[in-house]
């Protein structure tokens, strides 16, 4: 089985396009993008489409609307696109009403119509297959560029395919990057391979854990999650976030990492505090000093030190999760420093989506990772072993 590429399909002049992207990015107070990350990532498969002189109908969420909510309008988004491609941008004041129908049948060659915010539609999440139909009325081919959102069975995603032939479905090619980087990373990586895993919860990585165990040589352990392992080690941590459940399940971790060989590294100090707020007093203390009253909210200099000595020899490094509290400057320095470290490694370096992807850009090492997933949830689900419906929905016999 395989996944078949854009470059499979005969696009041709006049040919409608439908592409599934992923333009869910931040905005501030005032409809501002922050980030436009996720919409430069799309635009090799735009441009392709474009270069072919099909007709190209774009769709995206945007954040989590019930129903119709102008705040969540792809306006901006369609004021990006019209930046980055440097051309007329046609928006729908609807996804499948009598506006888009109508700007879809008058759109020339070479032109771009964006559809409203999918989510504006009950039908999306539900992966409603009449809802798919209407939305593959929009184009010939269908083209999934959305990684992002490809973990969840929506009928932009999965459905859809059903009203496609092998001959006029495929991937983009950010989504192809994705699975390149994410997939076939982990089925035959260059060793030694590291995996660098934070963030604040077991909980929400618990299966990513697991299943990068028995294919990584190292693994660092940080953020809130490794109080965990430290409280399942026997050691006082104070106020810091502790999953009480989850300690048997940390215990069973450590037992397999030494059981399989696999290095694994926890901070060896912090930064404490007796809250987490700006104004908080501070300490650096080991391991075996964090205060009854206080918590740790990043990892101290000694940690990133040892971390360093680690990615001496790796070829390798995935990593998802941050060290600390990195959106408080006091409590990034851990975090930013090791973003660093990494950076200068010359190992294969995959960044994994959401969080991971904004401390390595507050960091300002972007351009020195070989790749950083569009995808938080997805990248996940991925690292856990999981089946994306998204991926599956397009997957063809070899040969085809």
């Amino acid at each position: 089985m395989h996944i078949k590429s854009i470059k499979e399909l005969e696009l041709g002049a006049g040919d409608r396009v439908f592409i599934r992207c992923d333009f869910n990015v931040p905005l501030d107070e005032y409809g501002n993008i922050t980030d436009d990350r996720r919409i430069r990532a799309a635009l090799p498969t735009i441009r392709y489409c474009l270069d072919n002189d099909c007709k190209v109908v774009l769709a995206s969420h945007l954040g989590r609307p019930k129903g119709y909510d102008p705040k969540y309008s792809l306006k901006p988004v369609a004021k990006r696109l019209h930046t980055l491609l440097k051309q007329e941008i046609i928006m729908a004041q609807d996804v499948v009403g009598e506006d888009a129908k109508s700007k879809a049948k008058k759109l020339q060659e070479g032109g771009v119509l964006l559809l409203e915010n999918l989510r504006f539609e009950a039908g999306e999440t539900k992966n409603d297959p009449e809802f798919a139909k209407e939305l593959s009325q929009f184009g010939e081919f269908y083209i999934n560029d959305a990684f992002g959102v490809s973990h969840r069975a929506h009928a932009s995603v999965e459905a859809i395919t059903r009203f496609y032939d092998k001959n006029h479905k495929a991937a983009g090619f950010l989504l192809l990057k994705e699975i390149k980087y994410l997939y076939k990373l982990l089925e035959n990586p260059t060793r030694p391979f590291l995996a660098i895993v934070g963030g604040s919860k077991v909980s929400g990585k618990l299966g990513a854990l697991i299943n990068l165990l028995p294919k990584v040589d190292k693994m660092i352990i940080g953020g809130g999650m490794a109080f965990t392992f430290l409280k399942a080690l026997g050691e006082e941590v104070g106020k810091s976030l502790v999953e009480d459940e989850l300690i048997d399940e940390a215990k069973n971790i450590l037992d397999e990492a030494a059981k399989l060989g696999v290095k694994l590294y926890l901070p060896v100090d912090f930064v404490v505090a007796p809250e987490l707020s700006e104004d908080a007093p501070v300490k650096f203390v080991t391991f075996k000093e964090i205060p009854k009253d206080w918590m740790g909210l990043d990892i101290g200099l000694a940690s990133t030190r040892l971390f360093r000595e680690a990615l001496n020899d790796v070829q390798t490094i995935l990593w998802n999760g941050p060290m600390g509290v990195f959106e408080i400057d006091k409590f990034a320095r851990g975090s930013i420093k090791l973003a660093n470290y990494v950076a200068e490694s010359y190992a294969t370096k995959i960044i994994g989506g959401g969080d991971t992807a904004s401390l390595i850009s507050k960091a300002g090492v972007d351009d020195e990772m070989t790749f950083i997933s569009t995808g938080g949830g997805a990248s996940l689900e991925l690292l856990e072993g999981k089946e994306l419906p998204g991926i599956k929905a397009l997957m063809v016999e070899d040969g085809q």
